[in-house]
């Protein structure tokens, strides 16, 4: 396919990169030095859900598919940017937000929620994001969808206080379908071109609930 222009949606993957509360945290140091060694290796200590990831539904199910069991059709197709931008701390993404694309939902597409979130990061508000309405998520996979991803750390809401699996809606329902969700995406608002062809490919780790991806939407030459 001849290229335009590739739109880099992966979060960087840093001694800053948030972690969702309780997981391992990223860290990459020196392992050896050209000057002492004559090459350069990095150290990588991280959790399989660090950075921009997937998800697979062997995350939040015994009997689900592990990563590398999934087609690889889940992370490869076309993108369909849901505008949730403007909403306030901790609110729920409805129907009303996604129902302007709805005609274009359908097997083998990439829904990308944009809530403007990636710019907080950097700060305590990433864990105050909105987060996928567990009926919107339903119609979403009703229609064909079987990847979600989001510019948040989690596509659920975010917990306070003590974790209550109960409220993992989304996860729950995308799992039972078999489904991929993809977390900390970033620029998601730099796609301003219709159709982009979005691959969230993650390492292949074998047996894997999840692993980082590099995410990237393309625009082609027509």
């Amino acid at each position: 396919m001849p290229i335009r222009r590739v739109i880099d949606l992966s979060m960087p993957l840093d001694e800053r990169t948030p972690f969702y509360p309780g997981d391992p945290e990223p860290r990459i140091c020196v392992a050896t030095t050209i000057a002492e060694d004559g090459f350069n290796v990095s150290r990588l200590e991280l959790g399989s859900h660090s950075g921009t990831h997937c998800d697979a539904p062997f995350h939040f199910r015994e009997d689900g598919s592990r990563l590398d069991e999934l087609p690889l059709e889940r992370f490869l197709g076309r993108g369909v940017v849901v505008d949730a931008t403007g909403l306030e701390p901790r609110t729920a993404i409805g129907w009303e937000r996604i129902e302007p694309v709805a005609e274009a939902l359908g097997p083998g597409a990439i829904v990308l929620l944009r809530t403007g979130w990636d710019a907080h990061r950097e700060s305590q508000a990433y864990f105050t994001h909105p987060y996928l309405d567990g009926d919107a998520c339903a119609r979403i996979l009703d229609a064909g969808v079987r990847t979600i991803g989001i510019d948040a750390i989690n596509l659920d809401e975010t917990p306070e206080g003590e974790l209550d699996l109960a409220r993992f809606r989304c996860h729950a329902q995308i799992s039972a379908a078999d489904g991929v969700i993809v977390e900390n995406l970033v620029e998601i608002g730099a796609i301003d071109f219709p159709e982009p062809f979005v691959s969230v490919l993650p390492i292949r780790l074998a047996g894997g609930d999840g692993a980082p991806a590099r995410a990237v939407a393309i625009e082609g030459l027509g």
